[in-house]
């Protein structure tokens, strides 16, 4: 990023004779970024005086000759007044870009600028990560490369309270592998000549030609739905589906593709933007899944989208359903946070987004909230809890003191929309950090949303003093104390998940250069004008990548342990099954999985002798939260939820062999000589791909690959887990194998007893009390009568001696 003086020292030097604003002769129309009444724009403004340029917002964020009457002299960005001193003097079309943003937007709004560097968003540190696994595992445990390379800054420069920077201090200790203080630039695309020596090398065009294409580095790809800006426009201008333009500037098209819907700043409920005669504040939840519709998918299915790989419906013309980021959904429930109106701002925090200026490898070691910040448990309220709860990256649920609340907000924090009444002060996250919409008002919390609601939430531990928790909620979350201990709340509250299997990618180098590369086009820019802007064809590097899949499912994730220490939902991952074509068109990998030795053992999971498959099963919060849980069934009877697969893994043939399918006899003997491999095989996969574990409990692919104490479930977990088979313990003797239980079932037929499944519920629990107070009892008489023969022996003792 540019490290120049910048627009802010310069305005401060500068003191010059007004010059007229010429932008809005071509630009008639333009609304202002912001209302000339806000707190920003009077910012801007200021600016503008310290300038000499009074009253010209434009030149402030754009730069650019405002006295010029002509577009190209405009546009030219040398500006008179400024020509005898240091700094900027360029035009920023974009003046948003994070090239060049500390000159704009960080005039005002350092720290966040300051921190976008090493933020997720921007280095897609845990995407490479994962891709890399997929190839076999190149660096290992260890995050190594990000999209440009750089370093954390000075430790006491990282953003938070001062129990948060202790919290990430101790994180980083514990997972030094995902918080690095220097990463390396990711490698550039390999040419075809080079695949021929190593096929895996072909890891950096995948990443670069259809990975790396989200991050805020660059403007992505112009497909509909993933239209938007560039750095802090990624999230804060507007674009729609479509990408056009649907303001009052007559100088813009409307009928262009790449364009903001209108111009103006979204952000907090303070700000209302205008559209089309609608007022809203806060920033959509559609702005983030013009890149979080990939991968884990949290932002489609937070609005209840599944991709599908169908058409339908048809609308009244006919036509099937449109792509919406290369995909088709089906809708499904959507997670109750988003019907009941909740922004993603309005959970994650100005950390989790803006980065606190560190890099933190995954979105474990970047995401600071926890559902226990503002739910608490039945026992505990948020604030009752310690610092830490349900982000232990341990295997014991945290103890220790109260966090609390807090009043107290740091400067950067204050920038933002802050509630007037702060009440009992500020919930905290997990890591100490204050929730700026979350206040405290006595036992029950305010949450003021971005969308300008207020929504009063009650804890768990209200509900359940209020007697508002249903019976099954109570037995789940207050009852069997392990499911509080050592499970995420959305393990049970995450009815579906996006289950993606086998992600087979071809990249295929016989065509020459065909694909462009999205990050060398990002990383070329001129003033912040990035090279995918205008045109990606001087940036197509050898190779064209391919991705398709086996399967789709999305009911009942399976389970595994995350690198918090919980149990987790877990969905397919980066589960590579690689093609590599060389430049000659001869096939240098076909199908294939690589093997992973010494790498995936965690100690408590047998690991097979040849490695575990570099496939892999990731842990997710998966944002379809529901107010019901999944069933009981659903995790105690599934061997899916073990990690054993889809029913055992056993709907599958043996993938490792070819399937021939054409005209053969009973025995299976082809009659045909010119026959096509149907199915061709997948040599190293001899499970299902939703299979974490075998039969025999050996861990046969990767489960998870960021963090150290992610894995498929311990046996000891899995014992507890398994009830499998629990019918049968009863009905094994029913209805006529026993003749206390014949007894009573011919009772309950003559009497007309109609055994339903509330009935069934019924008997079977009050056989558990039964039986329960009988060995109790029978216990108790025992061992009365025990007591009752010892003394009596006592007593004959006694006498005897006497």
């Amino acid at each position: 990023m540019l490290k120049s003086l910048g627009l802010l020292v310069l305005f401060a030097t500068l003191s010059f004779a007004q010059v007229k604003n010429e932008c809005v002769t071509c630009h008639e129309g333009i609304k202002d970024i912001r209302a000339q009444n806000s707190g920003m724009m009077q910012a801007i403004l200021q600016k503008a005086d310290e300038a000499g340029v009074k009253g010209n917002d434009c030149v402030v964020c754009h730069g650019g000759d405002p006295a010029a009457t002509k577009k190209e002299e405009a546009h030219k960005g040398t500006l008179e007044y400024f020509t005898k001193n240091e700094g900027p003097k360029a035009f920023y079309p974009y003046p948003a870009s994070p090239w060049i943003n500390e000159n704009t937007c960080g005039m005002c709004h350092p720290n966040q600028v300051a921190a976008q560097e090493n933020n997720l968003m921007a280095t897609e540190q845990g995407k490479i990560h994962g891709a890399l696994w997929g190839f076999g595992a190149k660096e290992g445990y260890k995050h190594t490369y990000t999209n440009f390379g750089g370093k954390s800054p000075d430790p006491h420069k990282r953003l938070g309270t001062q129990s948060y920077q202790n919290y990430m201090d101790a994180l980083k200790k514990l997972e030094p592998q995902g918080f690095l203080d220097e990463t390396k630039e990711l490698p550039q695309a390999p040419t075809a000549q080079e695949i021929e020596k190593d096929p895996t090398l072909s890891v950096y065009t995948y990443l670069r030609q259809e990975c790396l294409r989200c991050h805020t580095g660059g403007q992505g790809r112009k497909r509909r739905g993933d239209y938007r800006g560039i750095g802090c426009a990624s999230c804060h201008v507007p674009y729609s589906n479509a990408g056009l333009y649907e303001g009052a500037d007559k100088s813009i098209s409307k009928k262009e593709d790449g364009h903001m819907l209108v111009h103006a700043i979204q952000s907090s409920r303070e700000v209302k933007v205008e559209v089309n005669d609608v007022h809203y504040s806060g920033i959509p939840v559609e702005t983030c899944t013009t890149c979080h519709n990939r991968g884990k998918r949290i932002g489609v299915s937070y609005q209840g989208l599944m991709e599908t790989e169908y058409q339908a419906t048809f609308d009244n013309e006919g036509n099937g359903q449109p792509k919406l980021h290369t995909k088709r959904y089906l809708h499904l429930t959507e997670d109750i946070h988003y019907s009941k109106g909740m922004l993603c701002q309005d959970c994650h925090t100005s950390n989790d987004m803006h980065g606190d200026g560190f890099f933190r490898g995954a979105n474990l070691g970047a995401v600071e909230i926890e559902c226990q910040d503002c739910h608490g448990t039945t026992q505990k309220y948020p604030w009752e809890l310690p610092l830490g709860y349900s982000d232990e990256f341990d295997t014991k649920p945290k103890t220790g003191k109260a966090r609390g609340t807090t009043k107290t907000l740091a400067a950067y924090l204050e920038q933002g929309a802050i509630p007037a009444d702060k009440g009992d002060g500020f919930l905290l996250s997990a890591r100490g950090n204050p929730l700026t919409k979350a206040v405290r008002k006595g036992d029950k919390i305010m949450m003021h949303l971005s969308s300008g609601k207020d929504v009063e939430l009650k804890p768990l531990k209200l509900l359940k003093k209020e007697n508002k928790i249903s019976k099954e909620g109570l037995v789940a979350m207050d009852q069997i104390q392990a499911h509080t201990d050592k499970l995420e709340c959305y393990t049970c509250h995450a009815t579906w998940a996006p289950q993606c299997y086998g992600c087979h990618v071809k990249v295929d180098y016989s065509g020459g250069k065909q694909n462009p590369d999205y990050l060398a086009a990002s990383k070329h820019h001129v003033n912040g004008k990035t090279g995918e802007v205008d045109t990606l064809k001087d940036f197509l590097v050898d190779g064209k990548v391919t991705e398709t899949r086996s399967y789709l499912r999305w009911e009942d994730p399976a389970l595994s342990q995350n690198g918090e220490g919980r149990v987790s939902p877990t969905i397919p991952g980066c589960q590579v099954t690689l093609t590599v074509i060389g430049k000659e068109g001869n096939t240098l990998l076909q199908n294939h999985v690589f093997k992973l030795k010494g790498v995936e053992n965690n100690g408590t999971v047998d690991v097979p002798e040849e490695g575990v498959n570099s496939i892999v099963m990731a842990p997710v919060q998966p944002h379809t939260v529901s107010k019901k849980s999944r069933s009981c069934e659903s995790c105690h009877t599934s061997l899916k939820a073990q990690g054993k697969g889809i029913n055992g893994g056993k709907y599958f043939a043996d993938q490792s062999k070819t399937t021939i399918v054409d005209l053969m006899s009973a025995d299976k003997k082809l009659l045909v000589k010119g026959v096509d491999e149907q199915i061709p095989a997948i040599p190293n996969l001899k499970h299902d791909y939703s299979v974490m574990i075998d039969e025999n409990g050996t861990q046969v692919q990767t489960v998870g690959n960021h963090w150290k104490l992610s894995q498929a479930l311990d046996k000891k977990t899995r014992d507890k887990l398994d009830r499998q088979g629990a019918c049968l313990a009863c009905h094994q003797e029913l209805p006529s194998k026993d003749l206390a239980v014949s007894l009573m079932v011919h009772s309950a037929k003559y009497a007309g007893i109609t055994v339903d499944n509330e009935m069934h519920k019924t008997i079977v629990h009050k056989s558990i009390l039964l039986t329960a107070w009988v060995q109790v009892l029978g216990g108790l008489f025992l061992g009365g009568g025990l007591v009752y023969l010892y003394m009596r022996r006592r007593k004959k003792m006694r006498c005897k001696n006497e």
